[in-house]
């Protein structure tokens, strides 16, 4: 009975959320509560909670001040230098053009938030992609690809969503996953070239002096010919700012005047992340410790002064409450899953309905169930509902849950083109890419690089 139920929890769950009938929080708040009243264990739901919410805190805490403090590196300007130098990198060459969205959406997306990696990289290379007419979807599948591999991050979501399901530290999961993930990183740069051989075959080489008397060109044809030239030219214009390689902070996604830039700070700031990224992968404290400890340090010299500090922690409110909300909403959801037993039981039939000689290579099935799980269902609704369940059947046949939950993270780059994922409609929709196409594009090339990073995980034995 408890196993029904428990699937039955699950798919309701799911089912809610896939439907956006109730958010993530309210689901996972409400429905097991539910159904720890209907299993006749109602009175015990309150030492559930408190039991989940005790183990979830450390998670809870690394993402609130990890989200601070890259929102406050990205406010003072430690990044601007780096877009720069892709986008005088990139020049007029498609090739250079693709690999250059890559790297920039793998570095902005070290602040964990995928809306504002999109919403950084679009601005800066649409113009490029549209002043050259180059394909836009490989534009969006690109820039997809490489957050989806940096989005395993212990701030980024699915990192701290498996060490709070199986209740491990979110930096025993992720350390050891570093040379997957590189290698997986190395596969979306290495694809992002070979993509762009292909523009650049298509398009050719030209200096964005000459694509612009080009496209003018065309447009005193179109306009000759009766066509609507000039207001596509219009249109284009403001999308696509100057329009010459002198001119790259018309090409930048951030303000180069913004209020909250720090440049004499600039060498302060990029040696406390080295310094922070450094202690976090040699497990000098622990993972929330230190960036409590950074995120202190970054508002209090960058900004001296207590109301410039408190606008800064209400600029990324929004995204640290919504993402530490979801982690003790998470505390409801697998404390009544553990409490009533409802995982055991599960985890009993779904070991009995294994074939016995894949029980030892359960990381292994989990990592290749993380592909169409995660696309055809949120990493709430994956990491909550499903993952605690395979780690108990691996656990059975002796493989470890942080086995379990490193493999959890394989389909991440295929996850964050899931039409459940609300940062792909700001890709899409500023890169003005139609959904379905960008999903015929890039359903292939995520599906490859999470294979990649799975296979490198199990050739360094780290799956």
């Amino acid at each position: 009975m408890l196993t029904i139920l428990g699937f039955v929890m699950i798919a309701t769950f799911l089912v809610l959320i896939m439907l956006k009938k109730m958010s993530p929080i309210a689901a996972l708040v409400l429905i097991p509560a539910l159904f720890c009243v209907f299993v006749g264990k109602g009175a015990h739901l309150g030492d559930y909670v408190i039991d989940g919410v005790s183990s979830l805190a450390p998670t809870a805490a690394m993402l609130m001040f990890a989200i601070v403090y890259f929102g406050v590196m990205i406010d003072v300007g430690l990044f601007d230098p780096i877009v720069r130098g892709i986008l005088r990198f990139c020049k007029a060459d498609p090739m250079r053009i693709v690999v250059g969205t890559a790297l920039l959406a793998a570095i902005v997306s070290l602040d964990g938030d995928g809306s504002t990696t999109f919403m950084i990289t679009v601005s800066a290379m649409y113009p490029l992609y549209k002043r050259l007419k180059m394909s836009l979807v490989v534009m969006t599948g690109v820039a997809a690809m490489a957050n989806g591999v940096m989005n395993t991050l212990p701030w980024g979501g699915p990192t701290a969503r498996a060490a709070t399901a199986l209740k491990l530290d979110a930096g025993d999961i992720f350390v050891p996953m570093i040379p997957a993930l590189l290698v997986g990183l190395l596969g979306v740069v290495v694809l992002a070239y070979v993509l762009g051989l292909r523009e650049r075959k298509r398009l050719g080489v030209l200096t964005l002096d000459e694509a612009l008397v080009k496209e003018e060109a065309e447009e005193t044809v179109l306009v000759g010919a009766g066509g609507g030239g000039a207001a596509e030219k219009s249109a284009g214009g403001s999308a696509g700012g100057g329009g010459t390689d002198a001119d790259d902070d018309d090409f930048q996604g951030l303000d180069p005047n913004r209020d909250t830039l720090r440049p004499r700070l600039y060498w302060f700031n990029a040696l406390l992340t080295v310094a922070l990224l450094t202690s976090m992968i040699m497990e000098v404290l622990p993972i929330p410790v230190l960036f409590l400890i950074g995120a202190a340090l970054a508002l209090s010299v960058n900004f001296p002064h207590i109301p410039d500090q408190k606008a800064r922690l209400a600029a990324h409110a929004d995204n640290v409450l919504n993402v530490s909300g979801m982690v003790f909403a998470a505390a409801v959801f697998t404390g009544v899953l553990q409490g009533t037993g409802m995982v055991d039981h599960m985890a009993e039939w779904m070991v009995d309905v294994i074939p016995e000689g894949m029980g030892p290579h359960m990381a292994l099935v989990t990592g290749v169930l993380s592909l169409p799980l995660t696309y055809f269902m949120s990493n709430d609704g994956f990491y909550f509902g499903v993952l605690p369940v395979l780690a108990e059947a691996g656990a059975a046949h002796g493989v470890t849950p942080l086995e379990m939950a490193r493999a959890s993270l394989v389909g991440q780059p295929l996850h964050m083109s899931s039409p459940l994922v609300p940062a792909v409609y700001v890709l899409v929709g500023m890169a003005r890419v139609e959904f379905g196409d960008h999903t015929r594009f890039v359903v292939k090339w995520a599906a490859l690089i999470c294979l990649v990073i799975l296979a490198a995980g199990m050739l360094f034995g780290i799956v």
